[in-house]
């Protein structure tokens, strides 16, 4: 059975029969809004996590994650605070930056000459010439966890069961009946309380007795207990970093004692709730890469918190998630199952069924909630595993690979309508350039900015000895085209002027001083460059191509825009003139990867990376021969591969405008690359692929990067019908569409700036409308004319 679920049955499912929540028996303020939602978009599930990868469920403010369990006699809260990593300055391994720690005088040259020879070297080759052991790279760390036992609490659920995240509101609950009292856990991450808090209460007064303890698996700390709060503090031992958290509890009834173990004891309290803050003392200055201890600033969001009291703090969290969430809205024809979350997807077929649609959609906004909660001004950006991650040693570091990883984690930020959280991202790439300087005049000799394949919080911008992960000086130069993309969706000059084009600038310097002249063509090259994460190295691979003639597009454009001195520009332009553009087609019809036609038809890498100039990049447009060229290369590699990869097809097909074949790639990674908790997996959890797959999603029903703003481009056959509102398009526009039979029948333009606009749909007689938009007006379209 399905149906609709309304705001009444959420209630009642969540709170029991009674409808009552703690404080006495009566539903409290701060709860009425908690639930004030539909199952619409609604994670749950009727058994606690037994999997922190694949079932537990995240909540996040950006610099704080958790990741709720929902065990009964023992919940278990595993958090996160972004900056806590070992390695960098300090660490006991030593520390380099990836840089050469022996000088290589003529080394780069020399492998240049053996290409210009050979035509090719392979991967250990290279990195015997030009990589090295990385040392004090270090590793994202848990911060361990909250464990709050409850004596008494049944060891396993029955049917009264649910563990629930609202994405709508950010509030994950755990809900229960024992002994005919119906008991209810609450969890938020607060971005401005900055603090993690958590509530649990009952529907009788009395009944809520936990003792709350912090566990982590390092013994680098010590958990101390007085009146209400609970202080952990530490150093990480591999580089000294200096941490600390505060948990302080508040309850209505009951009483609450200390102990010695550091724990915190509530007995016999009709409701209680806690919050939660974390520090650490890195700061992103290079080379320290340290500040203040961060003692201070955690007793100020923890105090402050708890003066704001429970109900305030949480309406003001969902009054700041909505604001964000709520801007776009998607109706493709779902309708919400009577299923928990793990069979929605487990039964999920890819076809056309209301079911479908409903996980197809929650996916989506799934998507912007993890981004929502990963990366918000003030912290890091999302890395790899977003904000959450249990462990000492977590895959590939949980760091921020450049290869695509950390790029694709913000392709979906300025389409969907949260342009805010790239302001994470651009921070980041800022404190790139100081330790990039470095690198770029240690390790080539030249001006410029430059960052190989991965990075961590402390700068690391050079190289390791990983054969086929180790060299990719494009990546500075891909970071800079989301900074330049905030600009084509905002059209704010200032921003372009002080953040965007001083880092695109400075890595266009570095291309202009390290390109080569191939002799077989007298073209412009990158050498040694390598096609992620496949093949030999040569010169003029496709995505090396690609990635510099973005930059240097943008560039120029660019440096008109903001009437730059003329010397630069024209250095520019003659470059981009005689540079390769990456473009070729093979013997078989193939975009080739490689400047030689080495393709081969049978290879199913999951890297489909010279594509770049598809997507991302917009230098192929949709029916040319080099677009006609990308779709046999994709279908030639086929449509396998990791999570993250299946996401990046998705809008690969998309920007074909094959809406089939990009719903297909959609019902792949749904279907083979999606846990129980809807986390993308690589395998493991790799949190790009959510974020790849929302943009690809977004792909198919709005797209702009050549300029016009064209409507339902790649409109999937299974989505007839529906409505989308809230996109945003390139040129200050906000989108909103309806559609019937496969055919917009409504368009929504609201104009940001004054400006040209051309909009292509087929609701306009001839496909196309072109006008001069007015910042602040709004313009209605529909088939009747």
């Amino acid at each position: 059975m399905t149906k609709r679920i309304s705001r009444r049955t959420t209630i009642k499912t969540a709170l029991g029969t009674t409808g009552a929540l703690a404080l006495g028996g009566t539903l409290s303020v701060g709860d009425a809004v908690a639930a004030d939602t539909s199952d619409e978009w609604a994670l749950w599930y009727t058994t606690p996590a037994a999997s922190w990868e694949r079932e537990s469920l995240p909540i996040g403010n950006g610099a704080l994650g958790a990741a709720v369990f929902g065990t009964l006699n023992s919940e278990r809260l595993q958090f996160n605070e972004k900056t806590l990593w070992t390695g960098g300055p300090g660490s006991t391994r030593g520390y380099d930056s990836g840089n050469w720690t022996t000088p290589r005088p003529g080394r780069i040259a020399a492998v240049q000459q053996r290409l210009d020879e050979q035509g090719a070297l392979d991967p250990e080759s290279a990195a015997a010439e030009l990589g090295q052991p990385r040392r004090g790279y270090g590793a994202y760390q848990t911060f361990g966890d909250l464990r709050l036992d409850v004596p008494g609490a049944p060891a396993a659920p029955d049917a009264s069961y649910r563990r629930a995240l609202d994405i709508r509101t950010g509030v994950a609950t755990v809900a229960y009946t024992h002994q005919q009292v119906r008991h209810q856990r609450e969890f938020f991450a607060s971005f401005p309380g900055r603090v993690i808090a958590g509530r649990l209460g009952a529907d009788r007064p009395g009944q809520v007795t936990f003792t709350l303890r912090y566990a982590s698996p390092r013994t680098d700390f010590t958990a101390t207990a007085a009146g209400d709060r609970i202080t952990v503090r530490g150093a990480l031992q591999d580089n000294g970093l200096r941490f600390e958290a505060q948990i302080r509890v508040r309850t209505q009834g009951g009483a609450v004692t200390t102990g010695t173990d550091g724990s915190l004891t509530v007995t016999a309290a009709d409701s209680a709730w806690f919050v939660l803050a974390a520090g650490t003392d890195y700061a992103d200055t290079h080379p320290r890469y340290r500040g203040d201890d961060p003692h201070s600033s955690v007793t100020r969001a923890v105090d402050a918190a708890v003066g704001l009291g429970h109900q305030k703090l949480l309406a003001r969290h969902i009054d700041d998630h909505r604001g964000l969430f709520d801007r776009v809205a998607l109706d493709i024809g779902q309708t919400v199952p009577d299923l928990p979350t793990d069979r929605l997807l487990a039964q999920y077929t890819g076809g056309s069924s209301a079911a479908d649609r409903a996980l197809e959609a929650l996916f989506f906004q799934y998507g912007r909630y993890l981004l929502i909660a990963s990366s918000r001004p003030g912290s890091l950006p999302a890395n790899l595993q977003g904000v959450w991650s249990d462990g000492v040693a977590p895959p590939w570091s949980a760091d921020y690979h450049t290869n695509i990883n950390l790029q694709m984690n913000y392709w979906l930020a300025e389409a969907t309508n949260l342009a805010e959280t790239t302001a994470p991202y651009d921070r980041f790439v800022e404190a790139l350039r100081a330790p990039g300087r470095v690198t770029a005049k240690e390790m080539f000799g030249t001006a410029g900015w430059v960052v190989h394949n991965e990075t961590n919080p402390y700068g690391f911008t050079g190289v390791h000895d990983w054969a086929t992960s180790f060299w990719f000086p494009e990546a500075a130069a891909w970071l800079t085209q989301q900074m330049y993309e905030h600009y084509r969706f905002s059209g704010s000059t200032d921003y372009l002027r002080s953040t965007a084009y001083p880092a695109m600038k400075e890595a266009a310097v570095f291309w202009l001083e390290n390109l080569r002249t191939d002799p077989r063509d007298g073209k412009l090259v990158v050498t040694p460059s390598y096609s992620p994460e496949h093949g030999d190295f040569t010169a003029g691979a496709a995505m090396s191509q690609q990635i510099v003639h973005d930059l240097f597009t943008s560039t120029l454009e660019a440096a008109r825009t903001l009437g730059d001195d003329r010397p630069f520009r024209t250095r520019v332009e003659t470059a981009l003139t005689a540079l390769d553009p990456g473009l070729r087609i093979g013997s078989w019809g193939q975009l080739q990867e490689w400047k030689t036609d080495r393709d081969d038809p049978a290879d199913d890498h999951r890297h489909v990376s010279h594509l770049f100039a598809l997507h991302p990049g917009r230098q192929i447009e949709p029916g040319s021969r080099w677009a006609e060229a990308a779709k046999v290369s994709l279908t030639a590699r086929g449509d396998g591969g990791t999570g993250w990869s299946k996401a990046w097809k998705i809008n690969f097909w998309a920007r074909l405008y094959d809406g089939d074949h990009a719903h297909k790639m959609l019902a792949e990674q749904l279907r083979t690359s999606t846990l129980a908790n809807l986390w993308d997996t690589h395998p493991p959890f790799q949190i790009d692929g959510n974020f790849g797959a929302a943009s690809g999603i977004t792909e198919m029903l709005l797209q702009s990067q050549h300029g016009p703003i064209e409507i339902l481009p790649a409109l999937p056959a299974s989505w007839p019908d529906g409505t989308v509102s809230g996109l945003r398009a390139r040129g200050g526009v906000t989108v909103d569409i309806t559609w019937h039979g496969g055919r917009a029948v409504r368009i929504v333009l609201t104009a940001h700036r004054t400006g040209e606009l051309t909009v292509r749909s087929g609701l306009f007689a001839g496909g196309e409308k072109k006008f001069r938009a007015r910042g602040g007006q709004r313009y209605v379209f529909t088939a009747a004319g």
